[in-house]
């Protein structure tokens, strides 16, 4: 059953009086929470004991599996599945059809629900379209996946990999803007260094 904006019945609430919209061809199922102010559009679902967060947007034919956490302000555009074990931080993009696993080993004959690798996407960080992130590899905040490549292994912060497997060619803002040699952004003007674990850090 479901209201007039195609809320389902078990829905919870979260950050005030802000009601969620869900278009009325998506399902949130029992045990599901989403924020307030985030928009869920044509032909999604969202299944048990997932958690959206507070003004993401969810674009057509999004899945967000059982138990998946997404943060808060992040967009998920068309055709993503969001499978269980993947947990986005805050004003995460994920781009149009970029896809998560869960398996390392998929067999069809084969039941290993109890052996879902978690992947992690840190805060701000980008996925484009059509990239995919293999399971159990995290990416750092302010990451950029190019379009189309294929992550087989973490990803540091602020880097930016391209191809398949990934690769790092650069480095990014938090802006998303690519840094020049000084490790600078060329137009925020914010200033980074290696922060010791494969990635950067803004220094303040």
């Amino acid at each position: 059953m479901s209201d007039a904006n195609g809320l389902q019945r078990g829905l919870s609430f979260i950050d005030g009086d802000d009601r969620p919209f869900v278009h009325e061809s998506s399902y949130v199922d029992a045990g599901a929470s989403i924020g307030a102010g985030t928009r869920i559009w044509h032909f999604s679902h969202v299944l048990a004991d997932s958690t959206i967060g507070s003004s993401c947007n969810i674009g057509q034919n999004v899945m967000i599996g059982v138990g998946v956490v997404v943060g808060n302000r992040c967009k998920i555009q068309n055709n993503v599945s969001v499978y269980s074990g993947v947990t986005l931080a805050d004003e995460v993009f994920c781009g149009p059809s970029c896809v998560f696993t869960n398996v390392i080993n998929p067999r069809a004959g084969v039941e290993r629900k109890d052996e879902f690798q978690s992947t992690r996407v840190g805060q701000g960080a980008s996925i484009g379209a059509n990239a995919t992130i293999v399971c159990g590899n995290d990416v750092g905040e302010y990451a950029f996946v190019a379009a189309g490549a294929v992550v087989t292994s973490d990803i540091g912060s602020h880097s930016l990999v391209v191809g398949a497997p990934a690769r790092p060619v650069g480095w990014v803002s938090r802006a998303g803007h690519q840094l020049d040699e000084t490790l600078t952004c060329p137009v925020t003007g914010d200033r980074h260094r290696l922060d010791g674990m494969g990635g950067l850090e803004v220094i303040e």
